[in-house]
């Protein structure tokens, strides 16, 4: 059992990164430094998609995560 959700931590982080590195450019810290303007633009299609994408699979890691924090403090 402690294998298989680290296996899942695993496949999950990577799932994570993924996601984080397809999302658009220019809408993180280089706005602060002024990399783009102060226009605001809503989330819309393929983009929307990944964001609410990248939300589920986080939470879904930090779930995996608990339980293996729990399964090994079960177990030992």
């Amino acid at each position: 059992m402690k294998e298989i959700v680290t296996i899942a931590q695993i496949v999950l982080s990577a799932v994570v990164i993924g996601l984080i590195l397809v999302q658009r450019r220019g809408a993180g810290l280089s706005a602060t430094f002024g990399g783009s303007g102060a226009t605001y633009s809503t989330r819309r299609g393929a983009e929307k998609v990944i964001f609410i994408l990248t939300i589920i699979a986080s939470a879904i890691l930090f779930i995996v995560s608990i339980a293996r924090v729990y399964i090994e403090k079960t177990l030992t």
